[in-house]
């Protein structure tokens, strides 16, 4: 029999569950952060808070009803009225003729009620409207579709728009501590007396102008943010960011041409306008059934009672029957609204021409743009290297006194520049690649999912601005700094 172990006190033992409880007390603290959120979460909130998307859902659920009143016309229509009457007399007529005749009583009570049913059995008017109603909810899903598309490319364009401006931002930022050293280097060089005060006002007048363009990147970033929580009812602290070796390829398929028939096919827009072909052929078809008979079963009873002594008792009667209208002369309305509607219809033949050419010439130019902004990023991330190539160069110049600080400063903004212009074509790529979806009808929720593949969790973009003057001081300068890419 194994000995037992002796019993700790409650104080003892429970001072490794609270030493337990520490990590978790900890590790449950830091999963309630704010973690950064995605361009999928932020998509999915739009789709759910947007009130452009919200309000078109209704709409199409408001045109979905309408098809409900126009299906009414042509079922059963049952009506009932009723009316209680206290009467009273307070002058008679007598004839010389009724001699002994009973006068009646100068007040009594009624009551009447009346029943009527009926059903159309042709009603041209009415059916036409039906159809109508049919072709307004396939316009209206299809106007539906665009709206989330655009919702889609709007929410995407506003998160990289954010990394944009953040990456544009932190290429600004080192600009300006760049030209801050090289503003130092110069009061340095003019104290001693190895510049002229030129050189001094140069570097001045550059670091100047780098503040001011940090200014600018700073409030475009925060308008970014706003952009966004527009979009959504949210407000994000932080986004993931795009990786650096995120995928640049061209469009697939590789033909302009297939991508056009894609938009034939699927965009929301092109369907949407010819569905609205379909709307106005039938209004047309509405107005030629005014000239047309209507037919329709009827029936009805009516039932009476007073309690008068000349009319005492119940009366009742019922009647079953066919009846038809036949509209004959309206004053030239309906030929007026014949008109009226056909011109429409020409209309919206137009406009089905003119979105189709819109589409074809979008599609189009998008696809061209997406296949330049391959070569545009691998040519802008070059030109990184090779202006940091020619600022090296020109700083070493300049210590040998081969060149000037102008050049050294024309150099330094000629890298970031190239920096910025590279932010810029990375996030010109992927929006116009979303744009090229959109405009061909395959943007969804999947496309946003790849392009969500491309950002990494490792940096995050937070909205938070330095405060005014961590950027204005002047830096000291030790050996010359590599720049800030």
């Amino acid at each position: 029999m194994m000995p037992s172990r002796p019993v700790k006190p409650a104080s003892c033992a429970a001072r490794p569950a609270r030493r337990a409880l520490l990590p978790m007390l900890v590790a449950s603290l830091m999963a309630g952060q704010v973690q950064a959120a995605d361009l999928l979460t932020i998509t999915r909130d739009a789709l759910e808070n947007n009130a452009e998307l919200a309000a078109a859902r209704s709409e199409t659920n408001s045109v979905e009803a309408g098809r409900d009143v126009e299906r009414g016309d042509l079922l059963p229509q049952v009506n009932a009225s009723g009316q209680v009457a206290h009467n009273e007399q307070f002058e008679s007529q007598s004839s010389k003729f009724s001699v002994g005749s009973t006068p009646s009583d100068d007040s009594y009570n009624s009551a009447s009620l009346t029943l009527e049913a009926s059903q159309a059995l042709y009603d041209a008017v009415n059916s036409a409207e039906l159809e109508q109603a049919e072709r307004q909810i396939d316009q209206q899903t299809y106007q539906l579709a665009a709206t989330e598309q655009q919702v889609l490319i709007d929410v995407a364009s506003a998160y990289f728009d954010i990394l944009r401006a953040h990456e544009i931002l932190e290429a600004r930022r080192a600009q300006e501590r760049a030209i801050g050293r090289q503003l130092e280097q110069a009061r340095e060089q003019f104290d001693v007396g190895l510049i002229a005060v030129t050189e001094v006002e140069e570097a001045q007048a550059s670091y100047d102008q780098s503040r001011a363009d940090r200014i600018s990147a700073e409030s475009d970033l925060q308008v970014a943010f706003e952009a966004l929580e527009r979009l959504t009812g949210k407000r994000y602290d932080s986004i993931e960011s795009l990786e650096e070796a995120m995928p640049v390829t061209p469009p697939e398929p590789a033909k302009r041409g297939a991508w056009v028939d894609l938009a034939m096919e699927n965009s929301p827009l092109v369907l949407a306008q010819q569905a609205g072909v379909e709307v106005s052929r039938s209004a047309v078809d509405v107005s030629k059934a005014q000239r047309l008979p209507v037919v329709e079963a009827f029936a009805n009873y009516q039932y009476a009672d007073s309690d008068n002594d000349t009319l005492k008792g119940e009366d009742s009667s019922a009647q079953v029957g066919v009846g038809v209208s036949v509209p004959l002369y309206t004053g030239g309305r309906t030929s007026a609204g014949i008109r009226q509607s056909t011109y429409a219809l020409e209309s919206s033949q137009y406009n089905f021409e003119a979105q189709r050419r819109d589409t074809v010439q979008q599609v189009r130019s998008l696809f061209t743009q997406v296949s330049n902004d391959v070569s545009t990023v691998e040519a802008r991330a070059q030109a990184i290297v090779s202006n940091r190539s020619a600022l090296e160069a020109t700083r070493a110049g300049y210590e040998v006194g081969t060149r000037n600080i102008v050049d050294v400063l024309n150099a330094e903004q000629s890298l970031y520049d190239a920096i910025a212009n590279h932010a810029d074509a990375r996030y010109d790529y992927v929006i116009n690649l979303l744009t090229l979806r959109q405009q061909s009808g395959t943007l969804d929720v999947d496309a946003i999912e790849e392009v969500n593949g491309w950002l990494t969790e490792s940096e995050s973009v937070t909205f938070t601005l330095p405060e005014e003057g961590r950027y204005d001081q002047v830096l000291d300068i030790g050996a010359p700094p590599q720049p800030d890419a």
